[in-house]
């Protein structure tokens, strides 16, 4: 037997097996099989089929549970349209209470669902019983705490409704958790789809739900494969989408849901980088690497996977990660001391050795943890990759395994540089004792989560989200309730926008017979504003703008794919702007507001031609004004949160511009429409390209001169008149065009939000909703600011 000396100088230890008899037992009392959970009860599947469950650990087969249907789910989605109004009735006190008989039914069954999960998942017992667990035990108690404060903290608001959520397979109670306790604490009704690898978590919470007395149809649990999950994307009595997965199948799901006015949150893949400088704890560093590629097995779609180390330390610092790496246990993840567990499904593990053998044929040397892997079930074994180019395949593409790959850097800015060199944006982890540095290159990262000298932290008070092709929306704190609600007035609004109306065709050439009688004899042909100068249009060509009873009023420049790339680069190249002060900015807005009063007159003049009456023109002139007014004075107000998480953090919430944004701006009101739309962007930073109402646009060229005086830095706005479809395509395909607002025609939405999918740029239209944009609740609010904006939650230490 070895002395305790031997053991702590070899770091050897024994098996410790958890025992799991008791959820063996469960398991054997369903040893026919799970069903659906439907309207508070176990229902089989409708096609009467059935697909088995395995321990990826063992290659044994543990349960079978029922294939969903397009029947299944329609049955799903009845039993939650039932539920859902008499569950939003209930008072936030009421639905607390619920939320919090889950959280402390969850607490008491902590260990029979840490066993459950290691068995369905692979995962080591040490990570499902300590982290996995508990947190989803808080998400619940935290969104308990919102229920009752709901109608104080979002008076303005009202659950979406019947919400469709799909989750992975990586971290399945806790991603169950994470979606369906905001879900609940807002008001709406549940469908859920778990991973075809890892559904038996999710039906023990079914258990859960019913012994606790949630009301029949409030949660709904529908198993089965990619076909069941599509079909509930696509089922039309579903408001919400929720999805967490791959970036791939989330690029389908913004597609299938293009034009149905359904609210969607993607939380997508990642390749998050893990930056070491030099002046770093370089013992500290290695523990946070084992714990942001190793955990879980690198099954993370945060894993930080690129380790980017300065070169003065480089050869120091992956000394000690290999030295570190060596003692990594993998194997038989029930045992308490292994510490990295089994790969999810042969699938993945084949993906897996396919990736690392690329990255060997591409010149990277590959170091791998030493000691024998179990004969059975599916392992892979703790890896590093070094001698890896930024653009090697296995920097770029999410390998979703325990392999991390290694580059070095020489300065900060070319950290930041690599590190923002993915199509991913989802979190990054920095490692210094310089504050200043790590504040500094935080806010340089295009990522949604940013951790210092620590990785992978989650709480339920703390946003979770990503930028680019990492998806939209924040899961968790008060960003991601949002996510689960929206404005009262449009739930008392018909979601339509209104009588769809076919645009007539834009005439480039006067017809026969036209009479120009009305166009200037000194020809004011308005060109388009890029870059802030006027220029004209690509195609040489101009359109004829008519009053309401036919007479030409002037001509508008015709607008192409070249005009709207030459105004994405303006705007790409107006960067400093998202860089300047709150305060400055707002300045700018202000300025922009007393041009625009003492040009009133001259506006007022060109609405009247469009056929409004002089007291209807003036009154929008002076809704315009108050409205520059309004984001001048918010410029410097909305700003962000420190969130209370439960480790020893200082957690800012910070509101950042997408960048460059395409808007696509309403025919009702032309110059009220187009101001409540630009400025909030402006004001938060963006920069944006600008198409006009396609009938009236000559009230946004008269602006030009407006800008021009204001101090507005050139880039800031661009504006391109044309065809709004044709315009709208391209912006909406444009891979540097982070965010897209369209507030044209209903009919024109679907296409915008297809075309989006290429890299998944958040397109927001107000859920298509017919907006008035004299009234101070619809036509301007936080809700504009907050959908100018994304959220960068940075972990800070603090109180250590």
């Amino acid at each position: 037997m070895p002395s305790v000396r031997d053991v702590l100088n070899t770091m050897d230890y024994g098996p410790a097996p958890e025992a799991e008899t008791h959820v063996a037992d469960w398991l054997k009392a369903h040893a026919q099989g799970f069903g659906h959970f439907i309207g508070g009860a176990f229902v089989p599947s409708t096609g009467g089929g059935r697909f088995p469950v395995d321990n990826p650990a063992r290659g044994t087969r543990i349960a079978e549970v029922a294939a969903g249907t397009p029947a299944d789910i329609d049955a799903a989605v009845a039993a939650a349209r039932r539920a859902q109004a008499p569950w939003a009735a209930l008072s936030g006190h009421e639905r607390a209470r619920h939320l919090y008989a889950l959280a402390r039914t969850i607490q008491k069954r902590e260990r029979f669902l840490a066993v459950l999960e290691t068995l369905d998942n692979g995962k080591p017992i040490r990570e499902s019983r300590d982290i996995d667990v508990p947190l989803v035990a808080r998400h619940f108690y935290h969104h308990a705490g919102w229920a009752e404060m709901l109608e104080s903290e979002f008076p303005a608001y009202a659950p979406v409704g019947v919400c469709g959520q799909i989750i992975p397979w990586n971290f399945p109670l806790l991603m169950l958790a994470w979606k369906i306790a905001p879900a609940l604490a807002a008001g709406n009704t549940i469908v859920l789809k778990p991973a075809e690898f890892t559904p038996l978590t999710a039906l023990a919470f079914a258990e859960i739900c019913r012994e606790t007395g949630l009301p029949e149809g409030v949660v709904n649990i529908v198993t089965g494969d990619g076909e069941t999950g599509a079909a509930l994307v696509a089922h039309p009595g579903v408001d919400k989408i929720a999805f967490t997965g791959s970036t791939e199948v989330g690029r389908l799901i913004r597609r299938a849901t293009a034009g149905s006015g359904k609210k969607l949150s993607l939380e997508l893949g990642g390749k998050s980088p893990f930056i070491v400088f030099e002046d770093a704890d370089l013992d500290g560093a290695v523990e946070g690497v084992v714990d942001a590629i190793w955990f879980n097995g690198g099954q993370v779609c945060c894993a930080g996977s690129r380790l980017l180390v300065q070169e003065g330390i480089h050869e120091r610092f992956l000394a000690k990660l290999k030295r570190r790496m060596a003692g990594l246990v993998t194997g038989e993840p029930m045992d308490k001391s292994v510490d990295v567990g089994a790969i999810v499904a042969p699938v993945q593990l084949r993906r897996i050795r396919e990736l690392v053998a690329k990255g060997e044929a591409e010149g990277g040397v590959l170091h791998q943890a030493g000691g024998k892997l179990p004969e059975t079930g599916s392992f892979f074994p703790p890896t590093l990759i070094t001698e890896v180019e930024p653009a090697s395949t296995v920097a770029e593409v999410e390998i979703f395994g325990p392999v991390a790959v290694a580059m070095t850097f020489r300065t900060p800015a070319e950290a930041v540089q690599i590190a923002n060199h993915s199509r991913y944006g989802l979190a990054a982890s920095i490692w210094t004792e310089n504050v200043n540095l790590a504040l500094d290159t935080a806010a340089r990262m295009k990522a949604g989560v940013v951790w210092i000298n620590s990785t992978n932290l989650f709480d339920a008070g703390a946003g979770f989200g990503g930028y680019r092709e990492s998806g939209f929306g924040r899961e968790g704190g008060r960003e991601g309730l949002y996510e689960y609600l929206v404005p009262a007035w449009r739930k008392a609004q018909a979601s339509a926008s209104g009588e769809a109306r076919v645009a007539p065709p834009l005439v480039a050439v006067p017809e026969a017979g036209a009479s120009l009688g009305a166009v200037p004899t000194i020809d004011r042909t308005a060109k388009l504003y890029i870059g802030g100068r006027q220029a004209r249009p690509d195609s040489g060509y101009g359109y004829t703008v008519r009053a309401p009873g036919g007479a030409a009023l002037g001509q508008a420049g015709l607008g192409n794919r070249k005009d709207i790339r030459n105004a994405v680069e303006a705007a790409a190249g107006a960067g400093g702007w998202g860089g300047a002060s709150a305060h400055n900015r707002a300045q700018v807005l202000y300025y922009i507001a007393e041009n625009l009063a003492a040009r009133a007159a001259e506006f007022e003049s060109r609405l009247v031609t469009f056929g409004q009456e002089p007291d209807a023109a003036r009154r929008e002139v002076e809704a315009a004004l108050r409205r520059t007014f309004f984001y001048a004075a918010q410029a410097d107000k909305y700003d962000g949160r420190v969130h209370a998480t439960k480790t020893r953090h200082v957690t800012l919430a910070m509101p950042e511009p997408f960048g460059a944004m395409g808007i696509l701006c309403p025919d009702d009101a032309p110059l009220l429409g187009l101001v409540s739309l630009v400025m909030p962007a402006i004001a938060m930073g963006n920069r944006v390209v600008v198409v006009p109402s396609e009938s009236a646009p000559l009230a946004a060229t008269d602006l030009y001169q407006v800008l021009d005086t204001s101090d507005l830095p050139g880039g800031v706005v661009n504006i391109v008149t044309g065809p709004r479809a044709e315009l709208a395509k391209t912006l909406a395909e444009h891979h540097d065009v982070a965010a897209l607002w369209y507030f044209g025609e209903p009919a024109g939405l679907a296409g915008v939000e297809a075309a989006s999918a290429g890299n998944l740029k958040p397109v927001w239209s107000h859920g298509g909703a017919r907006i008035d944009w004299f009234s101070p609740v619809e036509g301007q609010g936080a809700e504009y600011l907050r959908n100018a904006t994304q959220v960068k939650n940075i972990w800070v230490p603090y109180g250590e």
